[in-house]
């Protein structure tokens, strides 16, 4: 029997020794973790299951109780401690590992962040449909955070308050960020990604400054839809410019952004969200024609591999829904999987192109599996070329500085081939 309460009943709901899935995300629900820091002495002996997103999830449950446990999908910087004490365990997985991970667990509480009940009683999962449907008919007890301010937005997963063992009626502020300005760099970056993107394309593209770049300059294209992971406030400019229009045209399984995108969101029949077995589906997003999936690296070597979560030997997140839209785009009829990066880092005094991927570094995407890179230099369409060819194209991407220096190692490499 469903019955309501607050979110400190829910917090005086966990017990040493339970798994407890929190949503991760913009899904997160900041109202239970500021109770559960009230009386953090109730995390000791939790383990908390959650998609934390670098630069979006802040909250640290391994930091309420020294005896709090943490199952993770990105690397954070508050989980490295804690990781060496043996209470995280990081998963490298991609989205649709995750998705199968939580769904071998026991669950033995589930907690969900839903919005209002429309009129026959269901609630919206708001801003987040990503993974609460995978734990969330398996869980022993479920809970939902009702909190009025999150939108009803159209998607494939709704809850019925009858579903509910604890309903918790309580506003809370949500998860908000805005993707940034884009500079000079990124801006032309943008361009140039947008001349390798057709009308009729669909999208899937990443977060922060090097998306609101690529968005921002395909406003003059017309009939384009989204498939995304993630969707922010950016594309609204596409949807006010007609480069996207109609029903159902953006088809995502997260929005970020701020509290006029969410309002937006409620509003706009454009906005359709879907679970992660959907919109990480492989075989689904190859057969949607003409998909683009475009990401950031972080460093390209000379072969075409890329590495997009490791700098120096240190993971700064994880390859989250990435390589299954890079499958995907690869098996799209008129597919492409396009990666940018800045041509250097470390204000220009390191080349992001790199002769060969080294200890430091992880390959995230392999060289078979890459299309095109981008840096503010040029485009290289790497799939049709021979070995020494995309070499020779990458090297014409890195910044004039460093050219001569990769010629060299690329001839050293050569001749141990």
């Amino acid at each position: 029997m469903t019955r309501r309460g607050t979110l400190d009943e829910l917090v005086a709901m966990l017990r040493p020794g339970m798994n407890v899935f929190v949503p991760g995300t913009s899904g997160e629900s900041l109202g239970f973790f500021a109770a559960l820091r009230r009386r953090p002495g109730m995390a000791a002996g939790v383990r908390f299951i959650c998609v934390q997103f670098p630069g979006m999830n802040e909250s640290d449950f391994t930091a309420l109780h020294p005896q709090a446990l943490q199952r993770a999908y990105f690397a954070q910087p508050h989980l490295r401690a804690p990781m060496r004490e043996g209470r995280v365990d990081l998963m490298p997985l991609d989205y649709p590992g995750i998705w199968r991970d939580l769904q071998t667990l026991r669950i033995d509480l589930a907690i969900a962040h839903v919005g209002a009940p429309d009129e026959g009683g269901r609630m919206s999962l708001g801003i987040c449909y990503d993974f609460l449907p995978a734990v969330w008919g398996r869980a022993g007890m479920r809970a939902a955070h009702v909190n009025p301010a999150l939108p009803r937005t159209a998607g494939s997963f709704s809850l019925a308050a009858d579903a509910c063992d604890l309903l918790c009626v309580e506003e809370a502020p949500l998860v908000t960020r805005r993707s940034g300005e884009p500079g000079a760099e990124l801006t032309e970056i943008g361009h140039r990604v947008a001349s390798l993107v057709r009308d009729g394309d669909t999208l899937q593209l990443g977060i922060g400054k090097m998306q609101s770049a690529v968005v921002r300059a395909l406003r003059s294209h017309r009939r384009l839809r989204l498939h995304s992971g993630m969707v922010t406030e950016e594309i609204v400019n596409l949807l006010d410019v007609g480069a996207i229009r109609g029903p159902g045209s953006v088809v995502a399984g997260v929005a970020l952004g701020d509290d006029g995108f969410y309002r937006r969101l409620s509003e706009d029949a454009s906005f359709t969200f879907r679970s992660v077995d959907e919109t990480h589906d492989v075989d689904r997003i190859a057969g949607i024609p003409g998909f683009v999936a475009v990401n950031a690296a972080l460093e390209v070597d000379l072969f075409g591999q890329v590495n997009s979560d490791c700098l120096d030997g240190q993971l700064r997140a994880g390859v989250g829904g990435m390589p299954p839209f890079v499958a995907g785009a690869r098996r799209s009829p008129g597919g492409r999987a396009i990666f940018c990066l800045n041509a250097t880092a470390a204000r220009g005094t390191a080349s992001r192109i790199v002769p060969k991927l080294g200890a430091g570094s992880a390959v995230g995407v392999p060289r078979h599996a890459v299309d095109a890179i981008v840096t503010e230099y040029g485009v290289a369409e790497l799939a049709p070329l021979p070995v020494h060819r995309r070499a020779e194209r990458l090297i014409e991407l890195a910044a004039p500085t460093f050219r001569a220096d990769l010629a060299r190692e690329w001839a050293t490499l050569m001749a141990r081939l």
